[in-house]
């Protein structure tokens, strides 16, 4: 896989119907890879994070962030998206 073509995406708010439907046919739109996925529900608190492959995608970051923006929006859920290498960064210990 190609350096910095990974995408990390993490999803808070209230659980509700078709979080994951939702985000993952506009990944699919873009042709965004689902790498991994990890989700639980918190005492209601819905949490997700994805790693995703943004190699054969078309869409520019800034569009895919903002369709992403939108839908959370949509959805009353908080969704960032972040290069893998600054979320590594930032996480480090």
């Amino acid at each position: 896989m190609e350096e910095g073509k990974r995408l990390i995406i993490t999803v808070l708010g209230y659980d509700r119907v078709g979080i994951i439907a939702g985000i993952s046919n506009i990944l699919a739109a873009a042709n965004v890879n689902i790498l991994d996925i990890s989700q639980t529900i918190l005492q209601g608190f819905f949490t997700m994070v994805m790693v995703v492959d943004i190699a054969k995608s078309q869409v520019e970051l800034s569009e895919l962030k903002e369709m992403l923006d939108l839908k959370g929006d949509e959805l009353q859920m908080k969704i960032s998206v972040q290069h893998e290498d600054i979320f590594k960064f930032m996480h480090r210990i």
